[in-house]
């Protein structure tokens, strides 16, 4: 029983930080006329501002940075917000 709220506990948290990943980007989506974006230059931002975010937590639990098929597959689950 503490096993299974213990994994609620941590997937909610973790669903909580992909949240809180996206709104950040929301929140950075502006233009330099101080708008918001919208349509394709947001569509762009956010692409380039999730992919940004991942890029700098894909390190191993050596603390060095993933390469090759660990990146590749650290990138889609993190982009995802899985």
């Amino acid at each position: 029983m503490k096993r299974i709220f213990l994994a609620a506990v941590i997937a909610t948290f973790a669903a909580g930080s992909a949240f809180a990943q996206d709104a950040s980007c929301e929140t950075k989506a502006v233009g330099k006329d101080g708008k918001p974006l919208a349509g394709a230059a947001k569509t762009s931002f956010m692409k380039k501002c999730t992919m940004d975010t991942c890029e700098t937590k894909a390190v191993g639990s050596d603390g060095k940075k993933l390469a090759g098929a660990a990146k590749t597959s650290f990138m889609k689950k993190c982009q995802s917000g899985a």
